[in-house]
């Protein structure tokens, strides 16, 4: 599954301009030719990987392709694209299911087939164009018609033609980079910048032959000549030009008709940055590197350092996007590598159920020790029981004996059958008494023969009782 280092492409192409992207929401879009593959983390650290397909127009009607004009037309199929691309990160995210779906959502489902958040999302793209002609062309030129103004007031002569445009540039640049800056201290953008840095440095890891993983991409760095941002600057750049070439061939223009000609010529700066940054992207020289550099410098406010999990992100929809073009990359494809293995979830199921019968043996053993201990509690209370029996049937038998006494003193029979039966008694008496010890309580076992001896004890009493009633009754 590893590439070797300055392994090209089955068909010799190089790898430059091979693949290029975009940070979406927790991920990245990466598209190789008509193959997109939109690449995002989840809020539970799980992965999710969307393909798509986009075909671009240029390749049903050729004469789109003229330079140029494929600038123009790759400006609005890129602005399609990314909406299609930030609904896609969206429902991985699962954005939309967490919004309570109303009348108006459910009805343009129903007859238009559209999501309430790809209207919103149109609609935000049209706004963001709206306010970028307003502060990047209209206001530009007001502020600077108005400091003209002002001067003439002040019976102080006009800026010229060439410092019109100028300071018409300056604002823009200074707008430009007041709003980037301001932006990226919000922390959801912020996380998206360090998503841009790690698309940069994976496609300048793949770019550059080196095995795609993290530490590799990691090593590279997050900025690229072919940026959108750098796009977005070469337009103001090439915006200042257009100004001076304009003032100088035409002076004395009114404002508003200087207006709607920047406004009409908009579309052939747009095909002229598309075609400098593509320049840049395929060339590596001097020329190139000084036509990048404004572009890179502001990529140290539209990109930040990501993390390894964050490159990840970008290699997965790197590999996935390129794998008809590189057999190691189709095989990781097929593998859904970053997918977890069914063996280790196996493995962790095989362990939890280890871990809850291991738990229900305890609750078991507890159980059964509590049951032990009640059996134990009930054994030493009758224990306690029979001991107070056994000591009662004690004191039973020795008062019979001390009344045997008296009667034997103070009685005067000299009957020899009396005697007998006197004797017979107490050598009854003898034998069971001896048996009954305070120190056989202290067993269960020895409490119940101390039980039967008092028994034994009592049956023996009785026919003493009986003669003494019947000496008294004498």
């Amino acid at each position: 599954m590893k590439e070797k280092k300055n392994k090209s492409c089955e068909s010799g192409c190089s790898r430059l301009n091979k693949v290029g992207g975009q940070a979406v929401l927790e991920g990245v879009m990466m598209k190789a030719g008509e193959r997109t593959v939109t690449t995002c983390r989840k809020e539970d650290g799980s992965i999710s990987v969307s393909d798509g397909k986009f075909v671009s127009i240029r390749k049903k009607l050729k004469f789109l392709n003229i330079p140029i004009l494929r600038g123009v037309i790759n400006f609005f199929e890129m602005m399609k694209l990314s909406i299609k691309t930030l609904g896609a990160s969206a429902d991985a995210m699962g954005l939309d299911e967490e919004q309570t779906e109303g009348k108006f959502a459910s009805w343009l489902k129903r007859k238009l087939g559209i999501r309430i958040t790809d209207l919103v999302m149109v609609i935000s793209v049209i706004l963001g164009l709206g306010l970028s002609v307003l502060l990047f062309l209209f206001l530009p030129i007001w502020v600077t018609a108005g400091i003209n103004l002002l001067l003439e007031l002040c019976e102080i002569p006009p800026m010229g033609a060439i410092l019109t445009a100028v300071v018409e540039g300056l604002i823009k640049v200074s707008i430009f980079v007041i709003y980037l800056a301001s932006v990226s201290l919000m922390p959801d953008i912020k996380r998206t910048f360090m998503y841009h840095g790690a698309e940069h440095k994976s496609i300048a890891c793949f770019e550059s032959g080196d095995e795609l993983t993290p530490k590799n991409a990691m090593r590279h760095t997050r900025f690229h000549p072919r940026c959108g941002t750098s796009f977005m600057f070469f337009m103001i750049l090439l915006g200042i030009f257009a100004g001076i070439i304009i003032k100088t061939l035409i002076p004395g223009l009114p404002t508003w008709l200087y207006t709607v000609i920047r406004l009409g010529i908009l579309p052939i700066v747009m095909g002229i940055g598309y075609e400098i940054i593509m320049l840049a992207g395929k060339h590596d020289n001097l020329l190139t590197r000084m036509l990048s550099a404004p572009g890179k410098w502001m990529q140290k406010i539209t990109t930040k350092e990501p993390t390894e999990d964050m490159l990840e992100i970008a290699i997965i929809s790197i590999k996935c996007a390129l794998r008809d073009d590189f057999p190691e990359f189709k095989e990781f494809y097929d593998s859904r590598a970053w997918e977890p293995k069914p063996e280790e979830s196996a493995t962790d199921a095989d362990a939890s159920a280890e871990t809850s019968e291991a738990a229900t043996e305890t609750s078991e053993a507890v159980a059964e020790t509590n049951e032990a201990a009640a059996q134990t509690s009930e054994s030493v209370s009758d224990t306690d029981i029979t001991a107070n029996t056994s000591e009662a049937a004690a004191d039973t038998s020795t008062s019979a004996n001390t009344s045997e006494l008296e009667i034997d003193t103070e009685s005067t029979a000299t009957d020899a059958d009396r005697e007998s039966e006197a004797a017979n008694v107490t050598e009854a008496y003898e034998e069971a008494s001896p048996v009954i010890e305070p120190t056989a309580i202290s067993e269960a076992e020895e409490a119940k023969d101390d039980s039967e001896q008092s028994n034994k004890l009592a049956e023996c009493a009785q026919p003493l009782a009986e003669n003494i009633k019947e000496n008294e009754a004498e």
